[in-house]
């Protein structure tokens, strides 16, 4: 192994020695740092113009509530056209909607309804530029360093949060909320600049393009079929929902539990941010000494015992303390959900499975700031924080029955086997529906084994696009077994076989070998035919075409 190779594998900074991801990572940090001027403007303008607490708390929920909505639908976009292209798309849309939201603060036209109109959109445009950015760190660094640069990300966005909404508490009380917009407004230069410039390749796919609604329905198919990311996404809905509470009720805490103004919550958003700075830099670390289900598990006590400081403190430096406590808990839990999926999802399904990742977690968050919200309005502030750290030792103790999974060294790049076979017959590409049946001869004692690698072949097959999966035993000749499945189309079966990784050819190199005949299992590719004119009359279009 060469020098360079071994600094890929090493280096936590390893990431910055590609070009377009050194330049995204610092663009990106201009307009996360206007993101976080934009959200402590938006906040505290809430406190000003509203009366009640739950008002407060629907800041963050609009911003969550259209990742949950629209993410999935995102995500298809970002596997299914130009990554770069989708993102410049939602950068120029945010950029559009500040430059509405500053202008409207500047001329004193703001109502609550109408703020959270402008940060619900701005929740829109992340919500369709997220699956593509986080999917484009592996367009950007090879595999061997995308755990290192999903930390360098979460790293970057929580340095300028250190800092960020201090600065931007500053803003809001020397200028006022209008002059936080505007800061957020020229942020997007830099990112759109960067991502106008950047050339990507991306491999060239023969196959038309999926619609919107298949590709939708194949990225929950994936997912579901995966049940380490069903894992994920439970705890991350979890963590989601009850650590959102600190950001849902922060500018409350500052308010009315330390009796503070709009410096004292930058300050402390501040100090959560550097406690996500420390979490980032010592996450490799920890990720070498300790299970996943360990680091998740720390991340919910240790937001926990946050949540309890903050709602027991009447001191903005005690609850700074407990916050940096949050801010390393916060970090930790969610790049190491995000490392999860990336590492388990080959390139062709990554942002979708991605964006489904988010939405749980926004989810959560969405749910999490209107529950706590209610909380605060009819109980206090401190109650529902208290309530939030009580929910967070459940979100725990599921690790006890679902364990996270640890992260493997798993190949998912294409396999690249399947070369499409000689027919006889004419077959478009949306003739079908097709039946492939492919038939072993396994003696006896290969049974049990047979059988275990059958149950792991079903779920690849029904993961990738397999419908009616069955497997099937001759009644006659007992060591004869068929494994049969269905897909609509012809393109749907060729897409199915391109989907395979050289971890799924695990399974089939060991039921070859668990193959006894004189020749490799046989395979049948049959088109269904309907027995009457009339029903081949009545038939759909995409289906039979066969001449």
């Amino acid at each position: 192994m060469d020098d360079d190779h071994q600094y890929e594998q090493g280096s936590a900074l390893a990431p910055f020695k590609h070009g377009i991801f050194r330049s995204v990572w610092f663009a990106s940090l201009a307009s996360n740092f206007g993101s976080l001027i934009q959200s402590v403007g938006a906040a505290w303008l809430m406190t000003s113009i509203a009366t009640s607490s739950d008002m407060v708390a629907l800041v963050q929920a609009s911003i969550s509530l259209p990742i949950m909505l629209f993410s999935l639908a995102s995500g298809a976009l970002a596997d299914s056209y130009d990554r770069r292209r989708v993102m410049l798309t939602a950068q120029c849309f945010m950029f559009a909607v500040s430059a509405a939201l500053t202008l409207f603060a500047y001329l004193g036209l703001i109502t609550p309804w109408l703020l959270l109109t402008f940060t619900f959109l701005i929740g829109c445009g992340t919500a369709l530029n997220n699956p593509s950015w986080q999917a484009s760190v592996g367009d950007m660094v090879p595999r061997t360093v995308m755990p290192a640069a999903v930390a360098l990300n979460s790293m970057g966005f929580n340095m300028t949060r250190s800092v960020g909404p201090a600065i931007g508490g500053i803003i809001v009380a020397a200028a006022g909320a209008a002059a936080a917009f505007a800061v957020n407004t020229l942020s997007y230069f830099a990112i759109i600049f960067v991502l106008f410039r950047w050339r990507p390749e991306y491999p060239a796919n023969p196959l038309p393009r999926e619609t919107l609604g298949q590709a939708m329905g194949a990225g929950l198919r994936y997912v579901a079929m995966s049940p380490n990311i069903g894992k994920v996404l439970l705890r991350s809905f979890a963590f989601g929902f009850t650590a959102v509470v600190i950001q849902a009720l922060l500018p409350l805490v500052a308010r009315d539990l330390v009796a503070g103004g709009p410096l004292t919550y930058g300050i402390m958003l501040g100090a959560f941010g550097v406690g996500a700075v420390g979490g980032a830099l010592i996450s490799g670390r920890i990720r070498s000494s300790l299970s996943s289900e360990s680091i998740v598990r720390s991340a919910f006590l240790g937001f926990a015992l946050c949540s309890w400081i903050a709602a027991f403190s009447s001191n903005a430096w005690l609850t700074s303390a407990g916050l940096l406590i949050g801010g390393a808990s916060w970090v930790l839990a969610l790049s190491h959900f995000n490392i999860t999926v990336q590492m388990s999802t080959p390139r062709w399904v990554v942002g979708r499975a991605l964006s489904i990742y988010q939405m749980a977690t926004f989810g959560g968050m969405a749910l999490g700031s209107w529950i706590w919200g209610l909380v605060a309005e009819s109980n206090g502030a401190s109650t529902a924080l208290v309530a939030a750290g009580i929910v967070m030792l459940v979100g725990a103790a599921i690790g006890f029955f679902l364990p996270l999974p640890e992260h493997t060294a798993l190949n998912l790049d294409p396999l690249n086997r399947f070369r499409e076979p000689h027919l006889a017959l004419d077959v478009r590409p949306r003739s079908g529906p097709i039946v492939i049946s492919i038939e072993f001869i396994i003696r006896e004692e290969d049974v049990p084994a047979f059988l275990d690698a059958m149950t792991e072949r079903r779920r690849v097959r029904r993961r990738d696009g397999a419908r009616n999966w069955v497997l099937a035993r001759d009644l006659e000749n007992p060591e004869i077994w068929v494994e049969t499945y269905h897909t609509p189309t012809w393109l749907e079966y060729i897409r199915h076989n391109q989907r395979a990784t050289h971890a799924d050819a695990v399974i089939g190199d060991k039921l070859r070998a668990l193959h006894s005949g004189p020749q490799p299992p046989r395979v049948h590719r049959l088109i269904e035919r309907p027995t009457s004119l009339a029903a081949a009359l009545g038939s759909h279009k995409g289906h039979i075409e066969l001449h």
